[in-house]
């Protein structure tokens, strides 16, 4: 039997998982999309402690004009600017188990666009 968008997502986020961890040196850029907003977060794993986040509900974000593309890439930018702010240059990058593609492709290339390396 198939399994759900859900699941499936779901099955390859754990994989992803196993072998993505976010150290102090190398923190984790773990991203989620709803249908309607996305969210990203700068995680050491080692001490469970977000560093930095930001989504599309961000006041600067939410008024600007565009689409969710658009407003990914923003998301990308200012996670970056946040994260090279407590010191973080190179991340690894976690897709949640979404395809590399559209709004989790766009968000990546605004990160990169603002100087965060992967």
């Amino acid at each position: 039997m198939a399994f759900s968008k859900d699941l499936r997502r779901l099955k390859i986020r754990k994989r992803i998982r196993g072998s993505v961890s976010g150290t102090e040196q190398r923190p984790r850029l773990s991203v989620f999309r709803s249908n309607k907003e996305i969210y990203a977060q700068v995680i050491d794993d080692v001490t469970g402690k977000t560093i930095s986040a930001v989504s599309s509900r961000d006041k600067d974000i939410a008024s600007a004009t565009g689409n969710k593309i658009e407003k990914a890439n923003l998301v990308g930018k200012a996670l970056a600017e946040k994260a090279k702010k407590a010191g973080i240059e190179t991340v690894s990058f976690d897709r949640g188990g979404y395809l590399y593609h559209g709004r989790v492709k766009s968000l990546a290339e605004g990160a990169r666009e603002a100087g965060l390396k992967f």
